[in-house]
């Protein structure tokens, strides 16, 4: 009777252990679980992901501003190494 009991609090302790990790990473575990589903999706395009999409202009109009555009001029310039 002695085994028994044992296994079954051994098996209690499993299932109460695995509900806790579920809960505590929630989050990271639905990211990954997503991720795992999109991956075996045949279907899937990355290029359709709403998130991926670039929202800022590629080439972003000319300021007027002198003192503004003074700005953009120092801050683009890059030395080569």
């Amino acid at each position: 009777m002695g085994a028994i009991t044992s296994a079954v609090i051994a098996v209690v302790g499993v299932i109460l252990g695995w509900i806790t990790i579920e809960i505590a990473c929630k989050p990271c575990l639905e990211k990954g679980r997503e991720a795992i589903d999109r991956s075996l999706n045949p279907d899937y395009d990355p290029d359709d992901d709403e998130d991926n999409a670039i929202r800022a202009p590629l080439n972003p109009p000319a300021v007027s501003n002198s003192s503004s555009s003074a700005a953009i001029a120092s801050s683009a310039a890059v030395k080569a190494v």
